[in-house]
């Protein structure tokens, strides 16, 4: 059993509001409207505003698009940018991480869906 210090809703919800801090952070730095990064990255305004505000989370695709759009890893929205703690090897494992993480949940979640008769 693994032990969360506080509740697992709760937990989520700061992951997708810090995700969004850093969203918005990186999208700054680089100078981009939102409306110029959901263009890049095909997506509503909307539905961005919503990610930087932790009112929603991305898919593993929309993930991929959005630090290939702001020339950085997926580490980089996960992990405080004001922190310098993590060197490159580090971020490169991470994203491998994730990456797996996501691949394997989009999976089951497709297998999901035909096990249930919907289609891709």
């Amino acid at each position: 059993m693994v032990w969360v210090s506080k509740p697992l809703k709760l937990w989520l919800m700061d992951v997708k509001v810090s995700f969004g801090a850093n969203l918005k952070h990186y999208r700054k730095k680089k100078h981009l409207s939102q409306e110029k990064l959901s263009e890049k990255v095909d997506i509503s305004v909307m539905h961005l505003s919503k990610i930087e505000r932790g009112l929603t989370f991305v898919s593993s695709d929309l993930l991929e698009k959005l630090t290939a759009s702001l020339e950085i890893t997926s580490a980089h929205l996960f992990c405080n940018p004001d922190q310098k703690i993590y060197d490159n090897d580090v971020l490169s494992k991470f994203d491998r991480i994730t990456e797996e993480y996501l691949i394997k949940a989009m999976e089951g979640i497709k297998g999901a869906m035909r096990k249930n008769g919907i289609d891709d």
